[in-house]
């Protein structure tokens, strides 16, 4: 920690260039070890671990946003005197990876298969070297504090140890297991998805209705995949239907294949849709393999792992699915079962999200799960007794409804890119599970599946610490302290953390605090989407405005829990504030202004202002006081956006507006000088720190140009700057605010130019308690002393805490009269005219009873107005006849 602040020894230039100094500032940043943990430190630790972004991905809005938000907690804690290690890395991303490499090797005339697995994978790595990572460049440029010494990847060879390591050991304790279950299947990749790599759209497909049996004893059913028929095993009915009461048990010729099918009876179906029956393809329809298992049902396979047709032994087979929907369906026309056909018919479809943006195919095969009860029980109960946190509370209920109802999760794919499970399979059927020091027996292969990728990512919050060996890092920096992230995927991989971490460390969370945050949308508060061309690149927003603009701005919208809508308007609008100051602190320094120089005292008994703090000084001190405990406390409970706006609100309206202003007058008089420019450096250096977390770079260069100091990376968190808050000093602020504002709103009023000095005679102040502020009214509002021969012509009363002081000006010369006059002439005539109409209009009973109530009140309120306005014009008009 920066204990002393030697006096500053640079001047600012006159403008902050943030693309000059950025990457050489966070580099110089890197180089120092600041953001390198120790864990050997007998500091208190904070630890964050990066919600690993995929190797193959670039920063997108929701990138910055997270880490803006995870940046500033960790530099806060930093300077608080924590330990604080951000673990950065990044997801071996397998199913997009496959995707991107396989892309090129099509265009190169070949496929993985032909290239064969252990070649791919070679080649799949030298992808990783060359084009992967391109974020954690992005990461530095943003000014993410992580401790690059400590980078991970999924894939890397700790990572691999502690992903066999828990495979074995779920394997050993029934936790995995292979079974045949319903999966979301790709076609194009030959591989299972996750439901979070599946994404819904509405499609234009068709509704065919088709009939099975003949006569009395026929059953229509409808279908979108009308080719499934193919695998039908069964038609489904309510048990409570009267309609096919007498057909419940017996059997029906399938058409196209001749084979026979049972009708049951299950509550599953819906009597008031449709026709009240269903077809039943088990393998092919999750609602149906339910079904399915209900009734003992076959569950025959007729898609193979590329979509085609296969096994129905018919003229069908080796068609790809979607032209067999069209085959099919014109077979059965040509028996005349087609009943109706509704086209288009608008349903919604998943669809693939990674690769090619191709319709899934629901599928029964065989694979591997996790069996999650137990630790789903697990991972809610942390919640439940308070031993983790889901922050903000009213998001509980979400996670409750995931980790309560989970389904077992299926954890193989059919892919090359990944951990291959490390199940291995004898001569006779023998089936081993091995651990990372472990060999397979002569003669055994091992699955030809990899794990999905949230397996490994699971891990993540003690596998990059070293788990499962038991190493000092694990030991300072787990639990980890807070889980920045997405409310968005609470299940997919919060849940897995959580039910890994408390499964691996025989119950100790994985973190102590889940803080959720919403999605980044439009200024507009629309979702962005490439289709809707609403997207925003950061990178674009950095090259023009900045990254501590780009920052703040995401940092000021952030509320927890809650989506974030963001426009260029509001980096723009952060970029204006760092240009304030910037200003503010080249002010401070040109007028001598630093943090070295000692606090003027209070105010002397003989009431003496030499070497004492001023009104101005104690209300600014006070208020920076104030306005540390604020963002602390907001800051404790992830309030980005309301502790940004805190900061805002102190340094422009606050210090720069009133503050510096009220300064000018006390710098020019040497009674106060010297105590001045010892508050202005005390503020503003305790205001760049309170800042830092949010703006790291530019605070960075104003704090060393305050301090000449090392780095305010690591300087010491304010932690009572200011001084305690004097209330009759603020009081006294506060009346002289609102005695400005009222002279300045009257001379707007009475358009007298901003330049323009004007005689003022000021009434009362002394009995306000004002007396000591004369020549800061005088200055803010460029009064000059009223001479002998001084004669007022506007006289304006502001009621203040101590009295009334009164405003004699001498506006004469000031503006023009005449034209003045004019105006206000034609101001109060449109005024007339409005009173006239409300009048005509309110005076009529039949428009008033007939009309909307909401009309008539509106045109009241328009009648008020106008009241109003001829009142002021009126006496603006006899104030110039005067």
């Amino acid at each position: 920690m920066t204990d002393t602040l030697p006096p500053r020894t640079a001047d600012l230039p006159a403008q902050w260039n943030p693309g000059e100094v950025e990457a050489g500032m966070y580099e110089r940043w890197v180089d120092a070890g600041y953001f390198t943990a120790d864990a050997s430190s007998d500091k208190p630790s904070f630890s964050i671990v990066i919600p690993p972004p995929n190797v193959t991905g670039s920063l997108h809005i929701g990138h910055a946003f997270e880490h803006t938000l995870i940046d500033i907690l960790v530099r806060r804690r930093r300077m608080q005197g924590y330990e604080t290690l951000w673990l950065p890395g990044m997801d071996h991303a397998s199913i997009a990876v496959h995707a991107l490499v396989e892309r090129a090797l099509a265009a190169e005339g070949t496929s993985r298969r032909e290239l064969g697995r252990e070649k791919f994978i070679e080649r799949t790595w030298q992808w990783k070297e060359e084009h992967g990572g391109k974020i954690l460049a992005q990461m530095r440029r943003l000014g993410d504090s992580v401790d690059w010494t400590r980078e991970r990847f999924t894939m890397d060879e700790r990572s691999n140890r502690a992903v066999l390591t828990i495979f074995k050991r779920l394997f050993d304790d029934g936790l995995i297991y292979r079974a045949e279950r319903m999966v979301n299947w790709s076609p194009e990749m030959r591989s299972v998805l996750s439901d979070v790599e599946v994404e819904h759209k509405d499609v234009e497909g068709e509704l065919v209705s088709m009939r099975y049996g003949d006569g009395d004893d026929a059953i229509v059913v409808a279908t979108t995949r009308v080719e499934t028929m193919l695998g039908d095993t069964a038609i489904a009915v309510h048990p409570d239907d009267a309609r096919y009461a007498h057909m419940v048990g017996k059997e029906i010729e399938l058409p196209l294949v001749g084979r026979m099918i049972k009708i049951v009876a299950d509550e599953h179906v819906d009597p008031s849709f449709g026709t009240g029956a269903v077809k039943v393809t088990p393998a092919h329809d999750p609602n149906d393999f339910e079904i399915g298992r209900r009734h003992n049902l076959p569950m025959p396979t007729i898609m193979d792992e590329t979509g085609k047709i296969a096994n129905t032994g018919t003229e069908f087979d080796g068609m790809d699915r979607f032209e067999a929907r069209v085959k099919v369906r014109e077979a059965l026309a040509a028996q005349g079962r087609i009943v109706a056909e509704k086209r288009p018919y608008i349903h919604s479809v998943g669809h693939a999200s990674r690769g090619k943006f191709e319709p899934i195919e629901p599928r029964l095969s065989l694979q591997w799960f996790v069996k999650v009860g137990p630790l789903a029980q697990a991972a809610g109960d942390a919640v439940r007794t308070g031993d983790v946190t889901v922050h903000p509370k009213e998001l509980e209920p979400r996670w409750f409804g995931w980790v309560d109802n989970m389904h077992d999760w299926c954890i193989s794919r059919q892919l090359w890119w990944g951990h291959r499970i490390p199940v291995w399979y004898g001569p006779n059927g023998e089936v081993v599970c091995l651990g990372p020091d472990e060999e397979p027996p002569a003669g055994y292969t091992q699955d030809e599946d990899v794990l999905d990728t949230w397996f490994s990512s699971g891990l993540w919050p003690f596998s990059t610490l070293g788990w499962p060996d038991k190493t000092p890092d694990l030991e300072k920096f787990y639990p980890t302290s807070v889980l920045v992230t997405g409310y968005d995927i609470l299940f997919f991989w919060v849940a897995r953390m959580m039910m890994f971490g408390l499964y691996a460390n025989d119950g100790v969370r994985p973190f102590d605090t889940i803080a959720l945050h919403g999605m980044v949308r439009d200024q507009y508060g629309k979702k962005m989407s490439k289709t809707v061309g609403n997207t925003v690149d950061p990178n674009l927003w950095m090259d023009s405005y900045g990254t501590d603009a780009l920052r703040f701005a995401l940092a000021r919208v952030a509320n927890p829990g809650t989506d974030a809508p963001i426009g260029e308007d509001n980096v723009a609008a952060a970029r204006n504030f760092g240009t304030k100051l910037w200003n503010v602190t080249r002010f401070a320094l040109s007028n001598g202004a630093s943090p070295a120089l000692p606090l003027p005292a209070r105010p002397s008994a003989d009431g003496s202002l030499a070497g004492s703090l001023t009104d101005a000084d104690a209300w600014i001190l006070g208020r920076l006081r104030e306005v540390r405990d604020q963002v602390d406390a907001l800051l404790e409970d992830f309030q980005f956006a309301k502790a940004t706006e805190a900061l805002y609100h102190f340094t422009w309206d606050e210090f720069a507006s009133w503050y510096v202003e009220l300064a000018k007058p006390q710098l020019a008089d040497d009674s106060t000088a010297d105590g001045t420019r010892a508050v202005l450096g005390h503020v503003l250096e305790a205001l760049l720190r309170l800042l830092h977390p949010i703006s790291p770079f530019i605070t960075e260069a104003l704090w060393q140009g305050l301090t000449g100091g090392e780095s305010v990376v690591v300087a010491e968190w304010p932690i009572a700057p200011g001084a305690p808050v004097d209330a009759a000093a603020a009081a006294r602020i506060d009346d002289l605010q609102k005695l400005i504002t009222e002279v300045r709103r009257f001379r707007t009023e009475q358009r007298v130019p901003d330049s323009r000095r004007v005689s003022a005679r000021l009434v009362g102040l002394d009995e306000a308690g004002l007396g000591g502020h004369r020549p800061a009214v005088a200055s803010l509002v460029r009064l000059d002393a009223a001479t002998g021969d001084f004669a007022p012509t506007a006289t304006l009363e502001v009621a203040l805490r101590g009295g009334t002081v009164q405003v004699e000006l001498d506006t004469s010369g000031a503006i023009d009269v005449a034209a003045e006059r004019t105006r206000l002439g034609r101001d109060l005539a449109a005024a007339q005219k409005e009173l006239d109409q409300a009048d005509k209009k309110l005076g009529n009973p039949k428009f008033v009873d007939k009309a909307p109530a909401e009309i008539v009140e509106g045109i009241r309120a328009r009648r008020a107005v106008a009241e109003a306005d001829i009142e002021r014009i009126t006496a603006r008009l006899n104030a110039l006849s005067s």
